[in-house]
């Protein structure tokens, strides 16, 4: 939606360039008639008492053209110092406007807390971003081409232009206060710096980077990168599974992560699903089968390490976390029945 003031100076504008057409008109129209010029030399001479540039007469003028001469002069000069103010100004309130703008962004980022950080706004960043909206996870994109603003305006995303290899863009972004931080910048060696610099800051954020090359990952890991993402061989292995497993790709392409009202899969910490603090529970002891008809596929243990298809006895121990299988429905009332975020 249009700022109402920039609407209002826009009517201004367009208020003065009528007066400015209806001032011409005037003119052609009063030397056709005034002075019998033709319709080319009545432009002309209209044209010139409006700009006042000095030209001499198209030939000389009686009494009753001088003094509308005097008139258009008069008001032309009018028209034109309103006209020029109205602009003005307009260009002025418009970066006002602007700079108002940037600061009620940076107040809202200022606000955020256990966020999540990308740098760049390309294929990669907006992808991340839209999953990130899908589950309605706050989120700020830093970006450095400014030509990008437009764009994240659109798409209504939390921004901040600058180069993510400065300390002090990150820190506007939120980094220090951030859980999460995407580097998806097209350059590997923009990415090692950024993740240098994002460790620095922040000791104990995840932190996720892309590489284009294979030979980057270890440096990336080695800078400080949890995880490493390489978009071609992840295409490639996917492309060359459709020809050997087509119907499990498949399948499991259609297990739909895209936002909460149409998942498959959900990764809950067991915290959420009943109280640690008293006697643990076993997978069976939940029974989510029969409350929310979804099964319990995968579990990660409080040291990260991950067991598929665990069995019912296993015991549910604090800082670990499931993960069930389910139909969006399913998952929907596994959501609302513990109140999962």
């Amino acid at each position: 939606m249009k700022n109402p003031l920039i609407k209002f100076f826009r009517t201004k504008i367009y208020t003065a360039l009528s007066l400015l057409i209806i001032i011409l008109f005037i003119g052609v129209a009063g030397y056709k008639m005034i002075s019998g010029y033709s319709w080319v030399d009545a432009l002309y001479m209209t044209v010139i008492t409006m700009t006042t540039v000095g030209f001499g007469e198209v030939v000389p003028l009686d009494d009753q053209s001088k003094m509308f001469t005097i008139f258009l002069i008069l008001a032309s000069v009018i028209i034109m110092g309103y006209a020029l103010s109205v602009i003005t100004e307009y260009i002025l309130s418009k970066n006002d406007i602007e700079e108002l703008k940037h600061k009620k962004m940076q107040k809202k980022i200022d606000s955020f807390k256990d966020h999540v950080v990308i740098c760049g706004y390309g294929r990669n960043g907006k992808q991340a971003a839209t999953k990130l909206r899908a589950y309605k996870r706050e989120f700020v994109v830093v970006e450095k081409n400014k030509e990008m603003e437009e764009r994240l305006q659109l798409d209504e995303v939390p921004y901040v232009i600058g180069n993510a290899n400065e300390d002090e863009t990150l820190v506007m972004a939120g980094v220090d206060r951030a859980s999460c931080f995407i580097s998806a910048l097209p350059s590997d060696a923009d990415n090692l710096f950024v993740v240098l610099s994002a460790r620095q800051l922040n000791k104990s954020i995840n932190i996720i980077s892309r590489a284009s090359q294979e030979s980057s990952y270890d440096k990336l890991k080695f800078a400080g990168a949890n995880n490493v993402i390489l978009p071609d061989k992840i295409g490639g292995d996917h492309m060359a599974s459709l020809v050997v497993i087509p119907g499990l790709m498949e399948f499991i392409d259609n297990l739909s992560i895209v936002g909460k009202s149409n998942i498959n899969i959900e990764e809950i910490a067991v915290e959420k699903l009943y109280n640690t603090k008293k006697a643990i529970k076993t997978i069976k002891d939940l029974d989510l089968r029969r409350k929310t008809g979804c099964s319990v596929i995968g579990f990660k243990d409080e040291n990260g390490e991950y067991l598929v298809n665990p069995e019912a006895d296993l015991e549910l121990v604090p800082n670990s976390k499931i993960i069930v299988l389910g139909r969006p429905e399913q998952i929907e009332a596994l959501n609302s029945q513990y109140d999962i975020n």
